[in-house]
């Protein structure tokens, strides 16, 4: 154990003895931590979770056990924590905390702090612009006056990885029925489809995709596509809307390939987002089609005369994916300050730890008072061992 950077951490400008009385024992006691004839505090485990959400806020909560080989207590008042959780360098809570109560063996700091629900949309962007990969990382720097004000940091880093649209790129014939009399059933037949994020065209307010259908038309009659729309959703909250015009014409028993761009407002995602939490983490997203169809004679000639247009719901084509993610890997965990996320499926996460000294979990989250216009609180401690909440907020 990095003896020098654990006492830098948990050292602060007065050290007190629960019970103690008289300067020159404060001192020895200092003493005492540098040469190592006391025990030196540590921290055993941080462990993060989402606590809470409504339509503006998620809460962070973090337990925080600290270990104390001494028999008595120890107050570190002059050592402080600042903390950032960042998810793809888009800052998305920061939290600060001053002073440390530690009580003989294992005591659990339990503090929480807030993210405005606003974050979302930035993350979004930047985790379909990464290939839909997110690096979530906590990067805690622990800062003692005791030793000329020193300071080291503890950062820890998770790896989300999702698959959305993948499940979309199929070989599979489908028929697709329009349930009326004339024309017959199948109207066509839709051989392929494919999709992939258009990240050319990707902006802060959109998150465009484009799609392709190649359609075959068993008749012996053109058809004109003339409008292709769409619908998405996640978790029921309407994400894009729109359609195309004039989209295609499919001769007789040929096969068109028809293209068709969709677009997420990113806008919508922090209600998406509330949603999410509350479902566990999990999303249903689902992309419903429609086509209006033309198969009348002046659409290329030799058509069904004055049967006109009629819409046609794509059933067949429409899309549905699960969506899960584990963003401190511990969803699926009590507060035991481990961390079991490994796995690399659609929508899992892989995570790596890289703290040094005795910190061995990621830290997101730390206890204050009221937030500044930084979005970062000032934060204080009740001396009991737990902390008071962070009002730390990003804007």
């Amino acid at each position: 154990m990095d003896t020098e950077r654990v006492q830098s951490a948990f050292l602060g400008s007065k050290a007190r003895i629960a019970g103690s009385v008289g300067g020159g024992l404060v001192v020895l006691v200092v003493l005492a931590f540098l040469v190592g004839v006391i025990g030196v505090p540590g921290v055993g485990a941080v462990e993060n979770r989402f606590a809470g959400v409504n339509n503006s806020t998620t809460v962070v909560e973090t337990d925080m056990t600290v270990t104390n080989p001494n028999p008595v207590g120890v107050s570190l008042s002059d050592t402080t924590v600042n903390y950032t959780v960042r998810m793809n360098d888009v800052a998305m809570a920061t939290g600060y905390r001053e002073g440390l109560s530690i009580g003989p063996g294992n005591s659990t700091l339990q503090f929480r702090t807030y993210m405005r629900n606003d974050r979302i949309p930035p993350w979004w962007h930047s985790h379909i612009e990464n290939r839909e990969r997110t690096n979530v990382t906590i990067d805690a720097v622990v800062r003692s006056g005791l030793l000329g004000g020193r300071e080291f940091a503890v950062p820890q880093e998770r790896t989300i990885e999702t698959d959305l649209l993948g499940q979309f790129n199929s070989s599979e014939t489908r028929p697709i029925e329009a349930g009326r009399s004339v024309p017959s059933d199948p109207v066509l037949f839709v051989n392929e489809t494919a999709a992939h994020w258009d990240r050319e065209e990707l902006t802060q307010e959109r998150t465009p995709m484009a799609m392709s259908f190649e359609a075959y038309n068993p008749k012996q009659y053109p058809y004109a596509i003339t409008e292709l729309g769409y619908n998405i959703t996640m978790n029921d909250v309407q994400v894009g809307q729109g359609s195309s015009q004039e989209v295609a014409t499919v001769l007789p028993g040929t096969s068109e390939t028809i293209s068709a761009d969709l677009a997420i407002r990113n806008g919508n995602l922090d209600d998406w987002w509330v949603t999410h939490l509350r479902n566990g983490q999990v999303t249903e997203l689902e992309i419903e089609f429609y086509a209006v169809v033309d198969p009348a004679e002046d659409a290329v000639g030799g058509g069904l005369g004055g049967t006109g247009s009629f819409q046609i719901p794509l059933e067949p084509l429409d899309y549905r994916t699960t969506i899960e993610t584990d963003m401190f890997g511990t969803k699926n965990e009590t507060a035991t300050g481990t961390d079991s996320g490994d796995g690399t499926e659609d929508g899992r996460t892989t995570s790596t730890d890289t703290a040094d000294g005795t910190v061995t979990d990621d830290t997101g989250g730390s206890d204050g008072t009221s937030g500044g216009d930084d979005g970062v609180s000032t934060a204080t401690t009740d001396g009991s061992g737990s902390g008071t909440e962070d009002g730390g907020l990003l804007g």
